[in-house]
């Protein structure tokens, strides 16, 4: 049950605060233990060593500092050594330069048995030396007690005595080891003794009670004090069985880490004692493709994988930070105090360098990578609920944008209020077919002949007005309500389609879709029914995706895919040249057409990379024998500079706006096959006649 999180043997940073008040201690500590030897004559310590009673003694404090009694799992300074009894009882019986002696070597066996770094061992020799001194000075000046001339026995007249020279015992190891915790973890001092104070008080103040019994034991019956042993024990069975029921509940099975339980009460202790100017960062951190590994190994050697990510989060946080697993693959890292939204990201860095070490299991190397979301507070959020919420949504940015890392930005949030409402309106706005299609043509650049139009979605808001489908259809994409909105638009498309087919317009409309819907098995029935329905041949329609879905590799293999090419329904690439696209990629995917990103060709003229790109692009397509589609036209100009280039069709305002249903019908009649050589023929709804051209 050892804390994954506990970094107490890490060494501090000379110069650091934590390193100058070990330094201190350790000096003051060691001073006063060889003062305390140099008063002690070596004929009483051979006196001493002759006596089976302190040989009994001292075995009983080394016993008692090989384990610590704790209560609970979460205790910040730790536990609390029975040593201390039979310590204290060596004080009051022999003196301090025994009692100092005798705790020194029991820490020494300690440190050896569980292996602790030799900062710590230095500095729990001083500070129990502190505080023996401490409670030795009370003794000296309240009972006139202060060497090992006789031993001393206590009795009632003491008590008084007794309770001081316990209290001071206790309040100088209490401060010493509080402000030594404080420092490691920047936690405030009033916070960390405020923590820990009662349940270290009630622990001592039973063994330290029990110290006086001890003494006059061994001055009345020596052989009876083994029996100690025993009241020991039961609190060690109590404790143990108190301390593993609250650590099941507290910590994570599988990795040791702490759980979300553990990871509210700290973060909400950090966040209340943070200060004017401090902030709290709370990262949430989710493994990339962990799913794949247990798919393919299965779920012991994901466990595996899973207990080392926890090994190397523990190993790279700062002392004082949390790491916690939630559950799966997804972990969080609480760091109770941060400089800003850099340092936060810094630390992140550090994180995922940390994961991308190359994992070997089962005789395979495994690379992980992680997303990971930052929220501060109170920059972000004002409580700990708020904080998780807005890191999971930097989160999902971050796995979104593939950029490793990223902090909240409330304008990306798709779950502020706002949009929750926005959301709340596009369901009914869909429910009540309050949206609407507005068609774009697409025009075939050496003859002027239309060749289809672009079916785009316009919602009229009651009370906001139009709303931009940049705002409502990402949102859209990321909830339920995207199957229901692409039903909708193939629905209204193939409706529109079978009445300009019945009056003798065959022309084809493309319709957007997601790589969602692509990937959706329902879609080729959805559009089979259609066209049966409105009786349409597949050609009547086509979808279009963002290049996005060709980094997505279950697009090659999808059985909705293969379904839809044997409909014989066409596909186009929407938004081609702002991804990462590579040739053999696109090859792999049954599309028929490609649209170049408006971006690129509003910049023809002006941009000589852009032309670049533009015309790699149409050559790429025309060498795979597909359909070069420019979108954003906008002057003759580029309209030229794209047919000299090769560009089959093109779309924008130079030709005409989107139009509604009723709009479009009137101009695709008018424009009917009409043939005009000249690319400066059109301009908003105008056409010139070809003998006067």
């Amino acid at each position: 049950m050892a804390d994954p999180n506990d970094t107490r043997d890490t060494g501090p940073r000379a110069g650091s605060p934590l390193w100058a008040y070990l330094t201190t201690v350790i000096t003051l500590g060691f001073t006063a233990l060889l003062l305390a030897q140099w008063l002690t004559g070596p004929a009483q310590l051979a006196g001493l060593a002759r006596s089976p009673m302190f040989w009994m003694l001292a075995v009983l404090v080394v016993l008692g500092e090989l384990r610590p009694v704790m209560l609970s799992s979460s205790m910040t300074v730790g536990g609390t050594y029975p040593s201390t009894m039979f310590t204290f009882a060596a004080l009051l019986h022999y003196g301090l330069p025994v009692a100092v002696l005798t705790q020194a070597v029991a820490i020494v066996v300690n440190s050896a048995v569980t292996r602790k770094a030799w900062h710590r061992v230095m500095f729990n020799i001083a500070q129990t030396t502190l505080a023996l001194t401490a409670a030795g000075a009370v003794l000296a000046v309240l009972c006139r007690h202060s060497a090992p001339a006789i031993s001393w026995v206590p009795d009632g007249r003491d008590l008084l005595a007794l309770a001081l020279a316990g209290l001071a015992y206790f309040s100088v190891r209490a401060l010493l080891v509080s402000g030594a915790v404080a420092l490691h973890e920047r936690r405030s001092l009033h916070r960390v003794i405020k923590t820990t104070i009662g349940h270290q008080s009630l622990v001592y103040a039973g063994l330290l009670g029990l110290s006086p019994l001890v003494v006059v034991v061994m001055n009345d019956s020596p052989a009876l004090v083994p029996l100690f042993l025993a009241p020991m024990a039961a609190v060690y069975f109590t404790a143990t069985l108190s301390v593993r029921r609250d650590h099941q509940a507290t910590h994570d099975g599988l990795t040791g880490l702490p759980n979300r339980k553990m990871l509210v009460g700290r973060s909400e202790e950090a966040i209340a004692e943070a200060r004017a100017g401090e902030k709290v960062g709370l990262f949430l951190l989710d493994l990339d493709r962990f799913k794949e590994v247990n798919d393919t190994l299965g779920h012991p050697v994901g466990d595996r994988l899973l207990q080392i990510v926890a090994h190397r989060l523990t190993h790279s946080v700062r002392p004082g930070d949390v790491v916690t697993r939630l559950g799966g693959d997804e972990f969080a890292v609480l760091l109770p105090s941060i400089r800003d939204a850099a340092a936060a990201r810094e630390v992140a860095a550090r994180l995922r360098v940390a994961l991308t070490e190359p994992v070997r299991l089962e005789g395979m190397t495994f690379d992980l990578d992680a997303s990971v979301g930052i929220a501060l507070y109170p920059d972000h959020a004002p409580d700990f609920e708020m904080l998780m919420q807005r890191s999971d949504v930097a989160m999902y940015l971050a796995k979104e944008a593939r950029t490793g890392v990223e902090v909240y930005v409330a304008e990306k949030d798709r779950n502020s209020p706002e949009r929750l409402n926005l959301m709340g309106d596009l369901r009914r706005a869909i429910d009540r077919r309050e949206l609407r299609l507005h068609y774009q043509p697409k025009l075939e650049l050496a003859s002027g002949q239309v060749r289809g139009v672009e079916a785009l979605l316009r919602w009229r808001h009651p009370e906001r007005g139009m709303i931009s489908p940049g705002e409502f259809v990402p949102m859209a994409e990321q909830s339920y309500l995207i199957r229901h909105l692409t039903q909708y638009v193939i629905d209204e498309a193939l409706e529109q389609a079978a009445h300009w087919w019945r009056i003798g317009l065959n022309e084809q409309i493309s319709v957007n879709v997601s790589a969602r819907d692509l990937l959706d098995s329902t879609l080729p029935d959805l559009l089979g029914a259609g066209l049966a329905q409105y009786h349409l041949p597949p050609e009547a329609i086509q979808l279009e995706v963002t290049e996005r879905v060709l980094m997505t590799d279950q697009a090659y293999t999808a059985d909705a895919v293969r379904a839809l090419n044997a409909l014989g329904v066409q596909l186009a690439l929407d938004d081609f040249g702002t991804g990462y696209s590579s040739l053999v990629r696109l090859q792999r995917l049954p599309v028929s057409e490609v649209k170049i990103d408006a971006s690129f060709v509003r910049r023809l003229g002006e941009s000589v990379d852009d032309e670049r790109i533009v015309r790699s692009i149409i050559d790429l397509v025309r060498s795979l024998g597909l359909r070069s589609v420019a979108e954003g036209v906008e002057s003759d100009e580029v309209a030229a500079r794209l047919a000299e280039m090769g560009c089959e069709l093109a779309q924008g305002r130079l030709f005409t706006e989107p139009m509604s249903a009723a709009d479009a019908t009137v101009w695709l009649s008018e424009h009917r096959d009409r043939a005009v050589p000249d690319l400066g023929f059109l301009r908003g709804s105008e056409v010139l006649d070809p003998q006067t051209a």
